[in-house]
C-alpha cells in the first residue's frame, strides 16, 4: 500500500521556462535510463524478493523514492512548458516565448497533455518496461541496479550541463546526489550478502564443480592478428580468488551444424525437404557459402 502527502521530495523551480528542455527532461522520466524504469525495477524486485525481509523493505523504500522523482521531473516539465506557444502564429509573435521553434518541442506536450509531462522518452517513445530487470536473484538484481543508477547519473549530469536555469540545476544536483547514494546502497547490499567473492559467480547456488571448469577463467581472444587486449582480465588471480585468468586463442570446438531436411508441411521449398534436393538451389547456396569461408 502506498501513501502520499502531495508534497515534492525536493523543491522544483524554473526561472526561465524552456519547452526544448522540457523535451530533454522526458528522457529522465521515460527513457531507458529514467525514473520510471528504476521505480518499476526496484518495485518488482521487491515484490518477488525471497529471503531476509530487509532486502524487500529496502527495495520498496527506494522504489517509492523513485516515484517521487518522477513527480519532481513531471513538475519540472510542466513548469518549463508554461507560456509555451500553442500555435505556429504564436511562435513568431513578439512575446517572451516567441523565439521557440515548435518543431523543437514534443508536439504531444501540446496535443496530448495540455503542457504536461508524458510517460515517454525525449523522442516521444512510450516507456515499455523492456528494461525492467527483476530476476529473482538478489545479487544479480543488485548488480543490475548499480548499472541502472550509473546510467541514470550519466543522464542527469548531461541534463545539468545542458541547462543554465538555476532552479533546474538545483533540482538535478539533488537527483545526481541521490544517484550517488543509490549506487553506494546497492554495492553495500552486495557486501551485506557476503561480498563480491561470496556472491560470484551468480547464481552461487550452482556448484562450480559442474561447470566446464577449463573455460571458467579463460579469456578467449578472437583477434585475427593473434593479439590480446591485455588487462586485469587476461592474467593474474581471478576476481573471486579461486583461479588464475588465462588468455587463450579461441578455436572452434564443435563441427558444422547438420540439420534434418525441412518438413514437407512446414512451408519450405520442395528441394529443402529431401537430401537429394540439396543439388538444386539450396546446394548452390551451400556451395557459395563454402567457397567464401
Amino acid at each position: 500500500m502506498f501513501y502520499t502527502d502531495g508534497k515534492l521530495q525536493y523543491p522544483v523551480r524554473v526561472e526561465r521556462p524552456n519547452p526544448h528542455f522540457a523535451r530533454a527532461l522526458q528522457q529522465a522520466i521515460g527513457g531507458v535510463e529514467g525514473e520510471i524504469r528504476v521505480a518499476l525495477q526496484y518495485m518488482f524486485q521487491a515484490f518477488g524478493a525471497r529471503g531476509p525481509a530487509k532486502y524487500r523493505d529496502m527495495l520498496l523504500n527506494t522504489a517509492t523514492e523513485e516515484l517521487g522523482h518522477i513527480e519532481m521531473l513531471s513538475t519540472a516539465v510542466a513548469l518549463n512548458l508554461e507560456n509555451a506557444p500553442l500555435s505556429f502564429q504564436e511562435e513568431v509573435s513578439a512575446d517572451a516565448m516567441g523565439g521557440v521553434v515548435l518543431n523543437g518541442m514534443d508536439m504531444r506536450h501540446i496535443l496530448s497533455t495540455g503542457l504536461a509531462a508524458l510517460p515517454s522518452d525525449a523522442n516521444g517513445v512510450p516507456f515499455d518496461c523492456s528494461h525492467v530487470y527483476a530476476s529473482g536473484n538478489l545479487a544479480a538484481d543488485m548488480y543490475a541496479n548499480v548499472t541502472a543508477e550509473s546510467s541514470g547519473r550519466v543522464l542527469a549530469v548531461r541534463l545539468y550541463n545542458m541547462t543554465d536555469d538555476p532552479g533546474m540545476k538545483d533540482m538535478l544536483s539533488f537527483l545526481i546526489a541521490r544517484d550517488t547514494m543509490h549506487q553506494q546502497q546497492w554495492l553495500a547490499a552486495i557486501e551485506d550478502m557476503g561480498g563480491a567473492v561470496e556472491n560470484l559467480p551468480i547464481p552461487n547456488s550452482f556448484p562450480q564443480s559442474q561447470e566446464a571448469g577449463e573455460h571458467s577463467y579463460a579469456y578467449f581472444r578472437h583477434m585475427v592478428d593473434g593479439s590480446i587486449p591485455e588487462g586485469r582480465w587476461s592474467a593474474g588471480p581471478s576476481m573471486d580468488g579461486r583461479a588464475e585468468f588465462t588468455a587463450v586463442k579461441s578455436v572452434p570446438m564443435g563441427d558444422k551444424p547438420s540439420l534434418a531436411p525441412a518438413r514437407p508441411d512446414g512451408g519450405a521449398q520442395a528441394q529443402q525437404s529431401s537430401k537429394s534436393g540439396t543439388t538444386g538451389l539450396l546446394g548452390k547456396v551451400e556451395g557459395a557459402i563454402e567457397r567464401n569461408l
